[in-house]
Formats: C-alpha cells, sequence, structure tokens
C-alpha cells in the first residue's frame, strides 16, 4: 500500500527561536523543566513559535482477538463490544475524561464481534469480526491489514484539529504489543509479556508460553508489515495507519500506553520521523511498556502506574500540553514585565 510521505522536522532557526523565547520567560534558565522542552516540541511539531492546540481528537479503536481463545486474557472477549458500548454511553473513564478535556472523541469498530447500532462518535471501519487465532496462522492477511491501516488513515483525515490522541479497547490486546514488542525490539517475550487486565501470575506464565508458540509459528515474519499481520490486531493496525496519516499532517501525537505504542512502534519502523511528532503521555504499569518506551527512546510525561488503556492515560496527560503552550504564548518575558535577569541591573520603578 502507498504510505503517506513523512518528512524530517529538523528545524535548527525554529528550533533557536523558541528557546530563546524559553529562556526569556520570567524565571530562572530551564526552572519549568519539562515543560519547556515539552512546549518546544510541540512548536517543532506545527512549525511555529506561537502554538496552539486547537480541536483536540481522541481516537479509541476497538477490536476482537483470536488469541483471546487461548486463555491470554483475565476478561472474555464480549467486554470488547461492552466497553464499546460503555465509551458511547459516556460511562467509561476516557469518556469521563475526554468531557472533563473538552475532547472530542471518536470510537472506531475495527474489528468487533458484534454489530453496534449507528449512533455520534461511532465510526464503523469493521474488517472482520475479529482476528483469527495467531496460534493457527497470520492474525489477519496483507489485504486485511492494508485495509485495516488504510482505513486509520481515512478517519484521521475526516477529523478536524491538529491534535490527535490515541486509544484502544481489544480483549487479548496486550497479547498482540507483547509480540509486537519483542519481534521488532528483539527482546525475548517474557521480558515484555505482563498481567493485562489482570492474570495472576500462574496465567502470566501460561500467557507466555501461548505467545512463544506464536513466535515460533511466525518465525519469518521479520519486518514491521509482515509481523502486523502475523499478530494483530484490527484495532492497532487502524491506529497505525491513523498515526503515519496524523503525522504526515503534521498533527501533535498523544501516545497512551503499551497497545497504543505498539501501534507507534510499528508505525516508526515504516516512517522513522513519525517519533518526532509524538509525545508519550505516560510509563504504563504493563510489564513490557517500559522496554518499549526504551527501544523508542521516549520519554513519558507521567509515571502513575497506569495500565487501562482507552486513551485514558493520554487525556490525564492533556492539561500537561496545554499548559506547556499557555507559558510558551502568554507568560512575559523579563524585556516586557521590567524584570531583571540574573547579573543585571534592577530596572528604574515607573
Amino acid at each position: 500500500m502507498n504510505l503517506p510521505l513523512i518528512s524530517d522536522l529538523h528545524d535548527p532557526v525554529l528550533a533557536t527561536t523558541l528557546q530563546g523565547l524559553l529562556d526569556a520567560k520570567t524565571k530562572p534558565l530551564g526552572a519549568l523543566g519539562r515543560i519547556e522542552g515539552l512546549a518546544q516540541r510541540i512548536g517543532l511539531i506545527l512549525g511555529t513559535p506561537v502554538p496552539r492546540l486547537q480541536q483536540p481528537q481522541m481516537l479509541v479503536c476497538a477490536a476482537d482477538h483470536g488469541l483471546a481463545a487461548r486463555g491470554v486474557s483475565a476478561y472474555p472477549s464480549d467486554v470488547t463490544w461492552q466497553m464499546v458500548e460503555n465509551f458511547l454511553a459516556g460511562g467509561a473513564a476516557v469518556s469521563v475524561l475526554a468531557r472533563q478535556h473538552d475532547l472530542a472523541l471518536t470510537v472506531v469498530d475495527c474489528g468487533v464481534r458484534h454489530d453496534f447500532a449507528p449512533r455520534p462518535g461511532l465510526r464503523v471501519c469493521k474488517v472482520a469480526p475479529g482476528t483469527a487465532d495467531a496460534l493457527d496462522g497470520p492474525a489477519m492477511s496483507a489485504a486485511q491489514r492494508d485495509q485495516a491501516m488504510g482505513n486509520g488513515m481515512a478517519v484521521v483525515r475526516e477529523l478536524p484539529g491538529n491534535t490527535l490522541l490515541l486509544g484502544e479497547m481489544g480483549i487479548g490486546n496486550t497479547s498482540a504489543a507483547s509480540l509486537l514488542l519483542a519481534r521488532l525490539g528483539g527482546f525475548d517475550v517474557a521480558d515484555v509479556t505482563g498481567a493485562g487486565t489482570g492474570l495472576d501470575a500462574e496465567a502470566v506464565l501460561r500467557k507466555i508460553g501461548v505467545l512463544r508458540a506464536v513466535l515460533q509459528r511466525h518465525a519469518d515474519a521479520r519486518d514491521p508489515l509482515t509481523a502486523l499481520a502475523a499478530f494483530g490486531g484490527f484495532e492497532i493496525a487502524t491506529l497505525v495507519g491513523a498515526v503515519l496519516q496524523a503525522a504526515a499532517e503534521r498533527r501533535v501525537i498523544v501516545v497512551d500506553g503499551f497497545i497504543a505504542s505498539s501501534a507507534v512502534l510499528v508505525a516508526s519502523k515504516l516512517a522513522p520521523h513519525v517519533l518526532q511528532r509524538c509525545v508519550f503521555a505516560h510509563r504504563s504499569g504493563e510489564r513490557g511498556h517500559a522496554l518499549m518506551l526504551a527501544h523508542l527512546r521516549a520519554e513519558p510525561l507521567l509515571d502513575l502506574g497506569l495500565r487501562l488503556g482507552e486513551g485514558s492515560g493520554a487525556a490525564i496527560a492533556w492539561p500537561l500540553l496545554v499548559s506547556a503552550c499557555a507559558v510558551l504564548n502568554e507568560m512575559a518575558s523579563f524585556e516586557s514585565a521590567g524584570v531583571a535577569t540574573a547579573g543585571s541591573e534592577v530596572p528604574a520603578r515607573p
């Protein structure tokens, strides 16, 4: 399939301008810590020294996984469609947080084993009613993978604004994320596999055994697109397309937890400059996420032990992006405020 062109955002002139603006604010140099780096990153993504975050979009992609039948999750697959209904009814964590922060919420049925009644906020882009069991064969065909990625691109093209927050739902999708990280990151699967929805220690060991068998079954799935088809799922593939399209449009991409990061992992293997557009919201409590972030050389904004998914961590981190832009655009400089800089004379009072 034709992937969008994602250019290098390296712009030393704009970077110098942004740093100069931050250094001139009424504070000691670097006193706002990583908020200053965040402000500069947003400015570089949007290509302006006065960045403004407009019409932020929370995109939650949902799908079922055939591998869930192997007991890799503590919850049954029906929870996927039930949680989609909860998103749409406004009762889920991401729904509450999206309302709190005025984030437009779009839920995409990428491949849920359920038929939803049409309603506002729901996009039906169902490739199939769940992926196949990855232990029997590829989770999805190349055509299905491309369809899902194309759906993600199309959805983003139709969304307004310049900021995309990533969310997901799918019983069994921590397994898909662990498989992708193990294969594309070169990790042993035991090091990147955790409890997911709450498996006990014995069940985690069984999960690792299943995932190890899946990796052996698909030993030749080495490149990012082949690995994505082999391991799934439809929601991850849709998010890969969404990330590529958002990056091509120079949107700020706010990445949630382990599963959302796995989509960014695949996208970055296809187009490395994707990572220049990403702000990683938090370090998840899921076992593999710290290794995922290290592999991507990403420094998350928060570390709160979150492991819910849905885009909840991205929504919780959202006010930090708003604050970073406000500091850059609204905070006075020493000169405009008539405040003395270090080592300078105190200005005369008017």
